[in-house]
């Protein structure tokens, strides 16, 4: 049984950080590129941002390139996002998702796999 977890939620006041991380279960961590979603209330969910498989290439929506880093740890099927100069429009719940696979930039639907998420809340 596949589980993807995430934690390292909470709050932070702006300009702050956060790291969160996503540890995965029952599949080859290595083989799946793993995406960071994140979804406000009354939002869309939006893609924040993904590494690949095989080159760990990272990829960043717009909005938070500079701010935010990806990273994984494939000997501990650990990912992270770093997330540095936190606003308050970074206040979701943040969930990881995991695709088979390292070529292009997958959409949400593209996932096979979903963690339950982790509220973020920046806040003064």
């Amino acid at each position: 049984q596949v589980q993807l977890v995430e934690s390292g939620g909470g709050l932070v006041q702006p300009g702050g950080s956060l790291r969160l991380s996503c540890t995965a279960s029952g599949l080859n961590f290595n083989y799946y590129t793993i995406g960071w979603f994140r979804q406000a209330p009354g939002k869309e969910r939006e893609a924040v941002s993904q590494i690949r498989s095989g080159d760990n290439s990272p990829h960043y929506v717009d909005s938070v390139k500079g701010r935010f880093t990806i990273s994984r740890d494939n000997a501990k099927s650990t990912a992270y996002l770093q997330m540095n100069s936190l606003k308050f429009e970074d206040t979701a719940v943040y969930y990881c998702a995991a695709v088979f696979g390292g070529t292009g930039i997958y959409k949400d639907y593209e996932y096979n796999y979903w963690g339950q998420g982790t509220q973020v809340t920046v806040s003064s």
